[in-house]
């Protein structure tokens, strides 16, 4: 029985969210809202099943909420940093750069939130991951100290993940 159950709703919790996310972006509670929210909220999973080579375990919920909540303030804090560079005179422009962050961060999991991580905070972005998963190329907008910054993204950011995935 919970194996049928499985193969049905193969990730409960993501169903659970398609299904309420869905009847709150379509405001009216009808009968039709209903069944469409459970018919995404079963075949969403279950069709994208595939793409998730390796099951999510968080060991430590409680660092992913402080993860979380640090993520947000730093995009607070690169946001304005971006304004002031943006805004600088031009003899005052901030210089940008690419730095090379060796990774101890094997999880797949893990990679991709990092990746989210460096893609939502304003200054950085995401630019290549070597081949063996070992360096991550990022591009900083204002790079006054690349060691610094490399040990700012391995010490905010991945053993966090690392602490959380593995």
């Amino acid at each position: 029985m919970k194996r049928c159950l499985m193969r049905a709703m193969p990730e409960p919790l993501l169903s659970l969210a398609l299904l309420l996310l869905w009847l709150l972006l379509n405001d009216p509670f009808s009968l039709g809202h209903w069944l469409l929210a459970l018919l995404v909220g079963l075949a969403v999973p279950w069709l994208t099943a595939s793409l998730r080579p390796t099951p999510v375990s968080i060991k430590h919920p409680g660092l992913a909420w402080r993860l979380f909540w640090r993520v947000g303030l730093d995009v607070l804090v690169w946001n304005w940093r971006v304004l002031r560079g943006t805004l600088a005179r031009p003899s005052l422009l901030p210089q940008g750069g690419f730095v090379v962050v060796p990774l101890e961060l094997r999880d797949p999991n893990g990679l991709a939130v990092l990746a989210a991580i460096m893609c939502v905070i304003p200054g950085t972005i995401w630019s290549e991951l070597a081949l063996d998963r070992s360096a991550l190329l990022v591009h900083i907008f204002e790079l006054d100290d690349a060691q610094a910054e490399i040990a700012l993204i391995k010490s905010r950011y991945e053993r966090p993940l690392m602490e959380i995935f593995e």
